[in-house]
């Protein structure tokens, strides 16, 4: 059950200003029932101000008046209908100029070790064109005949990680005839 803010608080606010049982009150701010009596008899929080769920739109009046009226009943926080945020996707990432230049080394690495991967996956990975991976294919890059392949990962140009989940991604989106052999096996064994 999610709980209100400032949970102290809202069980002074409460206590002060309502006639609900001390077990609605510890329910609702999630305290114990001991915690909130002491609230009431001034022994914990005395000096603290109360903060009104009413005012701060977590509890209607109407809700507390119906929790009045049956001790039975639990007091419910309200929904609120505020758009939560929303999370920024990866942009580009930034490449330190050192590292710039290992961009091409990379990309002929996943292009001879996992032709299986897109043009739209390199770019993605490595963080680079399609143009550029073209031109590293046909070898026609300005810089090709000083590109020797390595590792992305080694270059830290991406994550394991990243190259993985890359990498299941395209075995998936394979046409069956053009998978290995052993992916073949495997999937005939289950």
């Amino acid at each position: 059950m999610t709980l209100p803010l400032m949970p102290k608080a809202t069980a002074v606010w409460l206590v002060e200003n309502t006639a609900l049982t001390f077990q609605q009150i510890a329910d609702f701010c999630g305290l114990h029932e001991l915690e909130v009596q002491a609230i009431a008899d001034g022994e914990v929080a005395a000096g603290m101000q109360g903060w009104d769920p009413v005012g701060n739109g977590q509890l209607t009046r109407e809700e507390i008046a119906r929790c009045e009226a049956d001790p039975a009943l639990r007091l419910k926080l309200i929904k609120a209908n505020i758009p939560l945020p929303q999370a920024k996707g990866k942009g580009p990432r930034y490449t330190p100029i050192s590292r710039r230049q290992d961009k091409p080394n990379a990309i002929a690495w996943l292009i001879r070790a996992h032709p299986e991967l897109s043009d739209a996956q390199v770019s993605k990975l490595i963080g680079t064109t399609k143009p550029t991976i073209e031109k590293i294919r046909d070898r026609s890059h300005p810089d090709s005949q000083n590109i020797k392949p390595a590792h992305p990962v080694t270059l830290g140009l991406c994550t394991q990680v990243e190259l993985d989940t890359a990498l299941a991604r395209a075995h998936k989106t394979r046409p069956p005839s053009q998978r290995p052999v052993d992916d073949l096996e495997e999937e005939q064994a289950y």
